[in-house]
């Protein structure tokens, strides 16, 4: 990073003090502190990760170039009052083309309904839009916002990138040999594939439009359930993205730079950026001085000079070499010497529908002799007819292998449809033997069912039950919500089939029904039954109730008379006696 920032300063500074001044407010102000996230992985400028340390070694872009060009040093958004450091480089740097920038907050909006906890903020998209293709190479997109010309990284041969045999016949890229990341965001076709979006609505997912890629983006750093306000998991997302520090601490230059201020300007006025990645004047050489390697003729397309292109610019790497590589060879990748995957001790995968798997699945890479192969890109696919997804809600996974060749898939969630589910991995870039592991959903369940009021349950001869049954499951001492249930007014408690007599429901057309199925607890795993009614059966009656998983109560139901009301008996009196009449004279 020290030659960018030279270059950079070299362009806008004339005197060594205030060179000297501008190195500082860099390193100060733009490149992270050092963090370790939750493997202990440190994201400083000058410790760069392994690819199985990050979610995706190859990131979204295949570790295409990018462009390295940092922010101005002067405010984007400079106060009225200010009189100096706001020459015109800071505000048209800090200005978005107008369709771009609405693509952006567009995908923000959009993962705040889908994925609130991740918290993604529009600018950290802007500042990849910036990294990758200059805002779409300054906006150069018509009224959809797909870009007027394709916007494609060099081919993925392994001739100084990383090898990516085609994996989309052409469809994408146009390259039927090897793939290229494509348009203003820059996937790799193998990636977009799955982590494709339909951002404006028209049907299609297309790589090239910048609202499908906004949105594509922002699952593609919202898939791993990261919180991106937190910082380890925002180094995480960048780093998966594109699996280089110096790409970090860019992308993070750039972040908080957009943070500070922005303003929309018009389709096509945007700044173009000018140094990339793999610029030979700005990285470092790898070959030992004493050693001459001749380069190679390069096959990719040139781009107009006039007209710098966005990560994907054409222009060719110097061939690294090596002192025991001979001239025009390529040493084979980890990824050549894989001759099969192999299962690494995935136990048995089961879960409730909704649950996450307690397991996860892992596979080995392996050479031919059974040794291990570590930095294997394994991608691990669930397919089929299911909703189960690894967590994140995707259904694409690929993970790196570490250095024991092993690759450890993200957790599956369970969807709602049980049954069983498969889940393939295969080698990235290589047609070799895969492992297919199977899973089984299981419905949700409870182990427990109470009522929730003590009240005795009674009615009159041909009357209703004032009062409702009401339960409550549980699976494990937890809320079992969404549990299927059965109601059924049994026989005695010895025979459970269906009385023909007591109690009962109504269907929808009013007629008597003693069996009711389908029934569902709600999310606190709670169960009211409808309105209970009695024939004019007296007695004692038992309605069972059944959840899956075996859970079962019965509750007992009372149809009686009231008590007859007791008289009060009429009080006893003596009664009247007429005086006597009078004998007659």
């Amino acid at each position: 990073m020290a030659a960018q920032f030279g270059r950079r300063l070299r362009k806008g500074v004339t005197t060594t003090a205030v060179a000297a001044a501008a190195v500082a407010a860099l390193a100060a102000s733009q490149a992270p502190g050092v963090t370790t996230d939750g493997q202990g992985r440190e994201t400083t400028s000058d410790t760069t990760p392994s690819p199985d340390e990050t979610a995706d070694g190859a990131g979204a872009t295949g570790n295409s170039p990018y462009y390295t060009d940092l922010p101005p040093l002067n405010s984007p958004n400079p106060a009225p009052s200010a009189s100096t450091g706001t020459g015109p480089s800071g505000v048209t740097e800090a200005g978005i083309p107008a369709t771009v920038l609405d693509a952006y907050k567009k995908a923000e909006a959009a993962l705040r309904e889908s994925k609130p906890g991740c918290n993604l903020p529009w600018q950290l998209l802007a500042a990849i839009g910036k990294v990758e293709s200059g805002q779409a190479r300054g906006g150069r997109v018509d009224a959809d916002g797909t870009t007027l010309s394709p916007i494609l990284g060099p081919q993925l041969d392994g001739n100084g990138f990383a090898l990516i045999k085609d994996t989309d016949d052409g469809a994408y890229d146009g390259n039927s040999s090897y793939d290229q990341a494509v348009g203003p965001m820059q996937f790799i076709p193998s990636t977009w594939e799955w982590a494709g979006r339909d951002g404006n609505g028209d049907g299609r997912e297309d790589p090239n439009n910048i609202y499908d890629a906004a949105l594509a983006a922002g699952h593609y750093l919202c898939r791993f359930d990261w919180d991106l306000s937190d910082q380890d998991d925002l180094d995480k997302a960048i780093l998966s993205y594109n699996n280089s520090t110096d790409y970090l601490n860019t992308v993070m230059s750039w972040l908080e730079y957009y943070r500070k201020g922005t303003h929309e300007i018009p389709d096509g006025s945007g700044t173009l950026p000018a140094d990339r990645s793999d610029d030979v004047t700005v990285r470092p050489s790898p070959v030992t001085p004493s050693v001459s390697a001749p380069p190679k003729p390069s096959t990719r397309p040139s781009t107009k000079p006039t007209e710098p292109s966005g990560s994907g610019s054409s222009k060719p790497p110097a061939d690294s070499g090596s002192p025991s590589t001979p001239p025009g060879t390529t040493p084979p990748t980890p990824t050549d010497t894989v001759d099969h995957l192999e299962d690494a001790g995935t136990a048995t995968l089961t879960a409730m529908a909704g649950d996450a798997f307690t397991e996860r699945i892992s596979a080995r890479a392996e050479t031919k002799a059974g040794k291990a192969v570590a930095k294997v890109r394994i991608r691990f696919t669930v397919v089929g007819d299911t909703d189960t997804t690894f967590t994140g809600g995707e259904s694409v996974a690929t993970v790196v292998t570490n250095g024991s060749g092993v690759a450890v898939a993200p957790a599956l969630l369970a969807g709602e449809k049980t049954g069983p589910v498969v889940v393939r991995a295969t080698v990235v870039g290589r047609t070799v033997k895969g492992v297919a592991y199977r899973a089984t959903v299981t419905e949700r369940a409870a182990d427990t069912l109470v009522r929730t009021g003590t009240k005795e349950l009674t009615c009159t001869p041909g009357g209703e039950f004032a009062d409702a049954v009401e339960l409550k499951a549980t699976y494990k001492g937890a809320v079992a919500d969404k549990v299927t249930a059965t109601a059924t007014l049994v026989t005695s408690a010895e025979d459970d089939t269906e009385n023909d007599k007591g109690p009962y429901f109504k269907d929808a057309d009013g007629k008597a029904v003693r069996t009711l199925s389908g029934l569902t607890t709600d999310a606190d795993g709670l169960l009211k039954l409808p309105q209970l009614y009695a024939d004019d059966t007296e007695g004692t009656f038992l309605l069972r109730v059944t959840t899956a998983g075996g859970a079962t109560l019965t509750v007992k139901l009372t149809v009686a008379e009231p008590p007859a009301e007791t008289e009060t008996p009429a009080s006893s009196e003596t009664p009247a006696t007429s005086p006597s009449a009078s004998p007659a004279t």
